[in-house]
């Protein structure tokens, strides 16, 4: 049996946060972004690392993915990072390397199927070593290109998309992607589109006709700068949505940015929060609230974990779609959500296929313990609501994946926490 990589089951252990309805300062230590990273690494690998990136996600998985996609090793252990996974595998698969892949029990729940067909069908020889379908695999070679173009599903995760347009160049033929159906998640090809751009790399995207086009082409060398992670940005729209009084700066953070979750500027602006962008900076303050809130997350489907608890917490139902890959993330965050949000009074339901029903009813006064499922989001998602009340959260090491400084940065704006 080859190298069998267990979850670093997580102590449990907890973190307690005491109740303050006010919170003030600034965001030191917000994450740069991870997503813009891990495709930065990526295609400064492809480049022949002669590119600079600067100012990289101090994440967990950044840091993964800068130690693995240059690693020597014949087993490239991916833990719990999903972007990781899929982004080797398509560029050692491509690139004709050897190696095998795997991670956690989790990881190894996840679909990778489609991936490894399209790889498979470009040429790559790739082996399923326990279940077919899902990791671990093991990518043989690639003895040249048998097919140009591709035909895959658009509500995929984008990181499949995402994958293949990133080595796409290094392919004799190029590559034509034809996505079929809806398409999810299309800020993140859009971002991918723009980062191969600035190394060298032009795709031709027409997503309204599901249609990428990537013409065999070098990569070349590119100073990158990675902004401040919108994804870690939208907690704090949540702690000043929910607070009593608040105003909070986040650093650095682009107004016009490369990333999809930059949306939740618009979605806290119905849910209370007040956003304005100054000398680089975004400032949060509170403003009214709506009563309702219908919301697509197709786009941004990381921010569920954000809004939802924001909605139930201040009584605002909300109808929602977009929510299906959610069930393969880290955990199944769909029932996760539904778990938790339960104990805080609210109900999360599908009353038809794809479309969500929040309800909402009075919040426990007593202190609650959230649980996370080894989700980082679900642990920061839910830390928000220690403006209403005393709140436990377990295994609190869970945000080192995306955010390691957002506890300190919880202390910072007025919170007392006590690590169990």
């Amino acid at each position: 049996m080859f190298h069998n990589s267990k979850t670093k089951d997580y102590l449990t252990s907890y973190i307690s946060i005491k109740a303050n309805s006010i919170v003030r300062g600034t965001i030191s230590e917000l994450s740069s972004s991870k997503s813009i990273s891990n495709r930065a690494l990526l295609l400064q690998a492809l480049s022949n690392n002669q590119s600079v990136v600067s100012n990289l996600s101090v994440a967990r998985d950044t840091q993964l993915m800068e130690r693995l996609v240059s690693s020597m090793e014949s087993v490239i252990d991916v833990l719990d990072a999903g972007t990781t996974m899929r982004f080797l595998t398509a560029y050692f698969a491509l690139s004709g390397k050897n190696k095998i892949m795997t991670g956690t029990d989790r990881m190894k729940e996840r679909p990778i199927a489609l991936l490894v067909d399209a790889l498979r069908n470009i040429g790559a020889s790739i082996n399923y070593l326990e279940k077919q379908g899902f990791p671990p695999i093991e990518t043989k070679g690639f003895n040249g290109q048998l097919a140009d173009q591709l035909q895959i599903p658009g509500n995929v995760s984008s990181q499949y998309i995402s994958a293949l347009m990133m080595v796409a160049p290094i392919l004799p033929k190029g590559l034509t992607i034809l996505l079929h159906g809806k398409i999810g998640s299309i800020p993140y090809i859009q971002m991918t589109a723009e980062l191969m751009k600035q190394f060298g790399v032009e795709p031709f995207l027409e997503l309204n006709k599901g249609l990428i086009k990537i013409q065999h082409s070098k990569f070349k060398k590119a100073d990158i700068t990675v902004e401040a992670d919108w994804s870690s940005a939208s907690y704090w729209f949540a702690f000043v949505a929910l607070a009593k009084q608040a105003e909070l700066t986040l650093p650095k953070v682009s107004e016009k940015s490369l990333q999809g979750d930059r949306v939740i500027v618009d979605i806290m602006d119905q849910l209370g929060v007040k956003t304005l962008f100054t000398n680089g900076n975004a400032v949060l303050s509170k403003k009214e609230a709506t009563k309702n809130l219908i919301w697509d997350f197709k786009d941004c489907p990381d921010l569920a974990q954000t809004v939802l608890p924001v909605c139930a917490a201040k009584g605002i139902s909300g109808n929602f779609t977009g929510l299906e890959s959610l069930r393969i993330k880290e955990t199944d965050r769909i029932t996760a959500l539904q778990n938790e949000l339960r104990k805080i009074g609210a109900v999360l339901s599908e009353t038809a296929t794809g479309n969500w029903q929040l309800e909402t009813r009075s919040i426990p006064t007593q202190s609650i313990t959230i649980q996370t499922y080894h989700d980082h989001r679900m642990a920061m998602g839910f830390a928000p609501l220690a403006t209403i009340q005393d709140l436990k959260i377990e295994s609190p090491e869970v945000v080192n994946k995306s955010y390691p400084g957002f506890w300190r940065d919880m202390n910072t704006v007025g919170f007392e926490t006590t690590t169990l």
